[in-house]
């Protein structure tokens, strides 16, 4: 018996290995080629779409930066998606601690209505959305892009920050209560050092949809220096006509920070979801 049961958990073992590296092929290789193309010549590319680069050819990055002016754009992009993770964790994190440790009445149908937003289209809201913003005048400016992004990350944020402080003893606060600490002290003294880890995780998933954001940005800019990062990739075979390997660096280049950032903070959204899965 006990032979078969080492047995099966072996041909487990490696049917889940199996698994996790075809989907890791899947996921990671579609990047890794377009990274690996980004130093390849167009002559390279067209003859050996497959083949490691023969030397690291640079001048597509080169281009890329020169003719679409990548570098602004990056700014903005910064600018625009930064902002927006700072007020939305800021603003959402004292809203979740409101909405998951205070009692008053309607609060579980307010929490709700608020998180509701993650089931309404994007596109369902392109009319209102620039209705609002043309009436505010703040079309064609970077504010709009950080206003309205903020708002997007509101149900997700909302949803993670609630649910975590939810998962946080009682007693907690309950001993800082009794030595005199104040509705404020308790959430800045206690509760906002322990949810760091969702305030990363939705500090991350606000960011990375900000980055990556594309519709709303175009819809909302009119300028150059309004518009972000991956507005570039519309224009990329006007601008690079068959020029692969700008084509190919300037995808790098829109790509990488997000998976830099999220690579390092990995561990921080995993956290924050295991604990906001316990209570809540």
């Amino acid at each position: 018996m006990n032979i078969l049961k080492a047995r099966k958990q072996i041909g487990q073992r490696i049917f889940d290995y199996v698994i996790m590296g075809i989907v890791i092929i899947i996921s990671v290789f579609p990047f890794l080629w377009v990274l690996m193309s980004s130093f390849k010549t167009n002559n390279q590319i067209l003859s050996s779409s497959f083949s490691l680069p023969t030397s690291f050819f640079t001048d597509g990055y080169q281009i890329a930066m020169e003719r679409v002016n990548i570098f602004s754009r990056f700014l903005t992009s910064l600018i625009v998606a930064g902002s927006s993770t700072l007020i939305s964790v800021i603003i959402y994190s004292m809203a979740g601690y409101v909405l998951a440790r205070t009692n008053f009445k309607g609060k579980n149908t307010i929490f709700m209505v608020l998180i509701s937003s993650m089931l309404i289209p994007a596109n369902a809201m392109v009319q209102p959305v620039y209705f609002v913003i043309n009436k505010l005048g703040l079309y064609d400016t970077k504010a709009a892009l950080i206003l309205v992004y903020t708002g997007f990350g509101m149900a997700m944020c909302l949803f993670l920050m609630r649910n975590f402080y939810l998962s946080i003893p009682q007693e907690l606060e309950d001993a800082a209560y009794v030595d005199g600490a104040g509705f404020l002290k308790r959430y800045t003294m206690i509760m906002l050092p322990l949810g760091k880890s969702a305030m990363a995780s939705s500090a991350i998933l606000t960011f990375i949809f900000s980055w990556n954001e594309f519709m709303y940005a175009m819809l909302l800019t009119a300028r150059e220096k309004n518009r972000t990062l991956p507005l570039t990739i519309k224009y990329f075979t006007s601008t690079f006509n068959f020029n692969y390997s700008a084509m190919f660096a300037a995808l790098v280049l829109c790509i990488l920070p997000t998976m830099i950032v999220y690579i390092i903070l990995q561990e921080q959204i995993a956290e924050s979801m295991v604990a906001g899965a316990v209570k809540g």
